[in-house]
């Protein structure tokens, strides 16, 4: 028996990083899957994001532990996109139990020298984009009547400031005020929500050259180099790694997704190396 069977999760931002890893972590333990991403560049985002090929890939890996998967590529500014998602894994599972409202983006800058177009990109991705998601599942998991459960990912980001990141904490930030007005909407229905807020995880958003130069500043370029990076990282943190695996945070959102956690509302789950005690 595993821990999600007979549930059916929505993951958005599934074709790669930590989406990937919570659609298989899912999967592993029983759950059929939807999986959603934009896979396409946005343009204040400096690093490559998905593509096509990488959900497909997700979906290869699901169904080799013998689970089944809907893919679409879809924008989480996008609510059309997303209502069409929502409705095709309904045709294919009948209910959807879980949303991992995971998409998300990065970019930096101080606030006085960030554009508009970076503000705007990153709230409509990191905390509307949240928003979208849930309007498109909800009302499928309220008539239902069987409760479920919704997990967003949210980050350190979400529970302190961050320099150079100002629209990057806020949506994070906001993701916790979605999270917290949830429980007061939909507790009564049987539906749980959470948030998880993971330090830095080992996955292409941090891991590329303009994200070593902004905690490198003063190293030579012969010096950006992937163990400089990770001092750093480690700094940040009473527990004496750098980051964190993808995986470390599924685990925390299989936890809250599945029965194991039927009484958890309203928590914002740190996975952060102890990050948050430290600073």
């Amino acid at each position: 028996m595993g821990r999600m069977d007979g549930k059916v999760a929505l993951v958005t931002g599934a074709a790669r990083g930590q989406g990937r890893s919570h659609a298989l972590r899912l999967a592993e333990e029983g759950a059929e899957i939807v999986a959603v991403d934009l896979c396409a560049q946005i343009e204040t985002v400096p690093y490559g994001m998905s593509q096509p090929e990488d959900l497909a890939e997700t979906a290869k890996l699901i169904e080799e532990l013998d689970r089944r998967v809907l893919t679409r590529e879809a924008d989480v500014r996008d609510s059309a996109a997303l209502d069409a998602a929502v409705q095709a894994g309904l045709s294919e599972f009948g209910h959807i139990d879980v949303v991992c409202a995971n998409a998300g983006i990065f970019s930096y800058a101080p606030a006085w020298e960030m554009t508009d177009q970076m503000w705007d990109e990153m709230l409509a991705v990191n905390v509307t984009g949240v928003w979208r998601t849930l309007k498109a599942v909800l009302p499928s998991m309220i008539e239902r009547g069987q409760g479920g459960s919704l997990v967003l990912t949210s980050s350190t980001a979400g529970l302190r400031g961050f320099a150079n990141m100002v629209h990057y904490t806020a949506a994070k930030h906001g993701v916790v005020g979605i999270m917290r007005t949830m429980v007061q909407e939909v507790s009564q229905y049987g539906i749980r929500c959470n948030t998880v807020h993971p330090t830095a995880v080992d996955t292409d958003m941090i891991q590329n050259r303009p994200m070593y130069e902004l905690f490198l500043p003063d190293a030579k370029p012969e010096e950006l180099t992937r163990e400089r990076y990770g001092e750093a990282f480690q700094a940040l943190h009473t527990m004496p790694h750098p980051w964190v695996e993808p995986r470390d945070i599924s685990n925390a959102v299989l936890w809250l997704a599945s029965d194991e956690s039927r009484y958890v509302t309203g928590q914002t789950v740190a996975v952060d190396l102890g990050f948050i005690e430290k600073v």
